[in-house]
């Protein structure tokens, strides 16, 4: 049994390697002419749009995941069925959910690995592409961490802590320091709205500034900061939900609960990365419903074919769903699932005759 598993998965993962390698050619393709648009701004160079490529292709590689899966299994078990090897395995006295047991403890291999990537190699390469990228664009000395980004104004340094939306920040602290190097203003601003001219205009603030004789604190209820970032800029600074690992996914969401803003936006985000292996694995049930299903006497040319079509159709309408969820306010969780639970539902009404 076990000699007949390694042969079906080792074919699946050939298969499968071949199909994403491919496609994340064609994907980095289109993005490094997606970046060419930006070469030339500030200190941004073709140089750096070839290594934000590279620093960016583990996120490719998951978003491939699923639909490399479905095209992997229909071709692998496609050409296998068309060389009659699945037909003398049945003959032989193996059930066919035996053989997809097969496939499907191959897939669960790709799925943890898949799950590793997610948690240790992306979030840290994501943040490096986009840090330097943002760098190099924005031309300022501006320094991106996990949440929010640090920036040098003169004698004055700068955290901002969040963006809320366009043109809003929230969590502005702003350090002022003599010619000593001494710390002489310290100032908080609840949140501030960016205008066109590089105008900050902070709301709710609370200073303190220091002297010889003590600190003394007032309030104030607005405060101009110019000549620091335009909205644009700031754009380019903020670091997308999927950068994130899932723990500081998870902080991040109720930072922003305790301050009472939205979390739509990186909820989606989270839930989207928990249900990515649940995607995977739909996938897989539904390539194995191409073989065994009411399809096992096309070709797998047309296998391929029908499998190619279906699986860029759901990958478009899975990105649909997410705006969609975004747009209308549904529950990120259930936003997440629906494509799980659709794929799922096609693949055992396929096979329903052998589950």
């Amino acid at each position: 049994m076990k000699l007949f598993d390694f042969y079906i998965g080792s074919s699946f993962l050939k298969c499968f390697f071949l199909i994403i390698l491919i496609l994340a050619v064609l994907f980095s393709f289109f993005e490094l002419l997606s970046q060419l648009d930006d070469v030339g701004r500030g200190s941004y160079r073709l140089n750096n749009a070839v290594i934000f490529v590279i620093l960016t292709l583990p996120k490719r590689l998951l978003d491939l995941m699923p639909i490399s899966t479905l095209l992997g299994g229909i071709v692998a078990l496609g050409l296998l069925a068309d060389h009659n090897e699945l037909l003398a395995l049945q003959a032989a006295g193996i059930s066919v959910p035996r053989i997809c047991a097969g496939v499907l403890a191959t897939g669960m291999l790709l799925i943890l690995t898949s799950g590793i990537m997610a948690e240790m190699l992306l979030p840290n390469m994501e943040q490096q592409a986009r840090k330097a990228r943002a760098q190099a664009l924005s031309g300022t000395g501006v320094t991106l961490t996990r949440q929010g980004f640090w920036a040098r104004r003169e004698n004055s340094y700068i955290h901002v802590d969040k963006m809320l939306s366009e043109g809003i920040a929230a969590d502005i602290d702003i350090f002022e320091f003599d010619t000593q190097g001494r710390l002489k203003i310290f100032t908080h601003a609840h949140s501030a709205n960016i205008q066109n001219n590089k105008q900050w205009s902070l709301n709710e603030i609370t200073q303190k500034v220091i002297t010889d004789q003590g600190i003394t604190t007032k309030n104030v209820a607005t405060l101009t900061l110019g000549s620091f970032l335009s909205a644009d800029q700031v754009s380019l600074l903020e670091l997308p939900p999927y950068s994130l690992s899932t723990p500081d996914l998870i902080r991040y969401i109720l930072s922003l609960r305790e301050s009472g803003q939205n979390t739509d936006q990186y909820s989606l985000s989270l839930w989207r990365k928990l249900s990515m292996p649940l995607t995977t694995g739909a996938m897989l049930f539904l390539s194995l419903s191409f073989i065994f299903g009411s399809t096992r006497s096309i070709s797998a040319g047309r296998r391929i074919t029908m499998g190619t079509f279906i699986g860029v159709a759901l990958y478009f309408a899975d990105q649909l769903m997410m705006h969609l969820g975004l747009l209308l306010n549904l529950n990120p969780f259930i936003t997440a699932m629906i494509p799980v639970i659709l794929i799922s539902g096609v693949a055992f009404w396929r096979l329903r005759g052998l589950v």
